[in-house]
């Protein structure tokens, strides 16, 4: 084992959370589950495969990733999401590494899947991440989506051998809801922000994510799902500043009441 420590947040990932625990044991002996309410089999599974379970209550993304970050064991962390899986490639990158510099950090290729698909092209073939790196230089974003890593100013970042398999969606009505979820949270934070929903981001940016999927990142070559999950985004798109232009007012407090219900990315 290396002194890496992997953190998972988790809301009812019971089919999931076996197979993704018992990968992440390739890697450490400390395993953080920071479960935020589920009411399936999560944590008891959890704790069958000797993970350490806390059960949290959920504020945002960025801040319930860093409350699990703060109870490792080691300063690294590997920070994954429940649907995520680290391949044998990965782990024995990972187990090669010196650790010896707290300023860098890591970045993750991700092999992303619609249903069982292997998705090759589009955003989604692109696709990667930062998600190693020391705790006392770096943490989370206090986002409400879409949370980024907030990086020192000198920061090394090298890229890893292997992937993390994203099983995103199991089908299209799975991606319908979580995009609208997403689309939601988004908005609430760009009212935040106080963003504007202009008339390129209501009628632009949709048709300009399409093409960019589509056709630039050649997603029509992933077939009728290059063809949904093009679409979706778009979708995606036009409605969080759709939500943001109609709703204004009590979007947000909306958002606030549902947020205990929103814990895994798509």
């Amino acid at each position: 084992m290396v002194p890496v420590s992997v953190v998972i947040i988790t809301k009812n990932e019971a089919e999931m959370i076996a197979s993704c625990i018992s990968a992440a044991q390739l890697i450490t002996d400390d395993i953080i589950i920071a479960d935020n309410g589920s009411t399936d089999d999560t944590a008891a599974i959890a704790l069958k495969y000797g993970c350490r379970v806390y059960h949290d209550h959920w504020d945002n993304y960025g801040i319930n990733k860093n409350k699990g970050i703060a109870r490792a064991k080691y300063n690294w962390i590997l920070s994954i999401d429940a649907d995520e899986i680290v391949d044998k490639e990965l782990a024995t990158a990972i187990h090669q590494l010196s650790l010896n510099d707290p300023c860098t950090v890591y970045d993750i290729k991700f092999r992303s899947y619609y249903g069982k698909k292997l998705i090759r092209f589009g955003s989604w073939g692109r696709d990667h991440h930062i998600r190693l790196f020391n705790r006392t230089k770096v943490k989370w974003s206090a986002s409400p989506v879409h949370e980024t890593l907030l990086l020192p100013k000198n920061v090394i970042i090298k890229r890893l051998e292997g992937h993390l398999h994203h099983y995103s969606a199991k089908d299209s009505a799975e991606f319908m809801s979580k995009a609208d979820q997403y689309a939601r949270l988004s908005a609430a934070k760009y009212l935040m922000s106080n963003k504007k929903p202009t008339f390129i981001k209501l009628h632009i940016a949709p048709l300009f994510h399409f093409v960019k999927n589509y056709i630039v990142f050649l997603g029509i070559l992933d077939g009728k799902d290059g063809w949904n999950i093009a679409w979706m985004i778009s979708k995606h798109t036009r409605r969080k500043y759709q939500l943001l232009k109609d709703q204004p007012g009590h979007m947000y407090d909306e958002e606030t009441k549902r947020k205990d219900d929103l814990v895994v990315e798509y």
